[in-house]
């Protein structure tokens, strides 16, 4: 019988032994991390050697690191960064719906709908051309200033709108190259089981091209998450225009550094988020061909 003799005992791994040696890097492996370790270390080091040492460091130290001025400021831009918060949780919800809105607008066949398309098309090209600082001023100072009867005229509500016209076009961008990377025949055996064009793309196509996008979409919402800080131009006391106003009554710069130090809190683990979401569905893909 195999594996029945004394001889044979060591012909069958132990138990588990394969799965703990698949989780563990080989050797190379691990010379490469010491060596990634090793040399990030004595490049910052060095980088931090040269700024510390410069004639300049103690100005600048003073001026943007002055530890005082960082605690009495933490507390005030902290509470000033709900602001951006709630401006960005409001606009993620209504750039998703109103970019996939574009997006099957722009998917739509026939030339009886070529006026939607055109319309969708001018849209998504008007708002990715024009700068987000330009939107944000001309639809917060130019509309309440027409002094329309019932339009808003509140500064963060118009914060709001601009940062959605101007992201759901680029997220509408992202959810069509979702769309058209399924393959036609998807939406050819939908019909051919008696489902409408329109059932179809809801159904069967865009449930796998949103799956597919979720990755670029975080990407798109972690400069969505950064932009909000445009709309103190408005006035609208976010952080950065907290930042601005303690600056301005301390004389010193270091606000700007909490709000640096905010921003790179939540957008750093975004990005490794996003980082992690693509390396899954690229095993995943990887898996499915093997």
């Amino acid at each position: 019988m195999i594996g029945s003799g004394p001889g044979d005992s060591g012909s069958i791994p132990p138990i588990g032994t394969g799965r703990r040696s698949r989780l563990l890097p080989a050797p190379e492996d691990r010379q490469g991390i010491a060596i990634a370790i090793v040399s990030s270390v004595v490049i910052f080091g060095l980088l931090g050697y040269v700024i510390v040492t410069s004639p300049g460091w103690p100005r600048v130290q003073q001026s943007f690191f002055d530890a005082e001025v960082f605690v009495e400021s933490w507390p005030r831009i902290t509470r000033a960064f709900w602001v951006n918060v709630q401006l960005f949780v409001m606009a993620e919800v209504l750039v998703l719906i109103l970019g996939l809105v574009l997006a099957v607008l722009r998917s739509l066949p026939g030339a009886v709908l070529a006026p939607v398309r055109i319309l969708a098309t001018a849209y998504v090209d008007l708002f990715r051309a024009l700068p987000g600082i330009l939107v944000i001023s001309m639809l917060g100072f130019g509309v309440p200033a027409l002094r329309l009867p019932g339009v808003p005229g509140d500064e963060f509500f118009w914060a709001l709108v601009a940062l959605t016209l101007l992201y759901s076009a680029y997220v509408s961008e992202v959810y069509r190259a979702g769309i058209d990377s399924i393959h036609p025949s998807q939406a050819a055996a939908a019909r051919s089981l008696g489902l409408s064009q329109l059932q179809a793309m809801r159904f069967v196509v865009l449930p796998q091209a949103v799956r597919r996008v979720i990755p670029p979409l975080l990407n798109d919402f972690i400069g969505l998450q950064k932009d909000t800080a445009l709309v103190s131009v408005l006035g609208v006391v976010e952080v950065f225009r907290a930042a601005q106003i303690r600056q301005a009554a301390t004389f010193n710069s270091t606000p700007y550094m909490i709000t640096a130090l905010i921003f790179l809190l939540l957008t750093i683990p975004m990005a490794r988020f996003v980082d992690w979401l693509v390396r899954r569905e690229q095993r995943r893909a990887s898996a499915v061909a093997r």
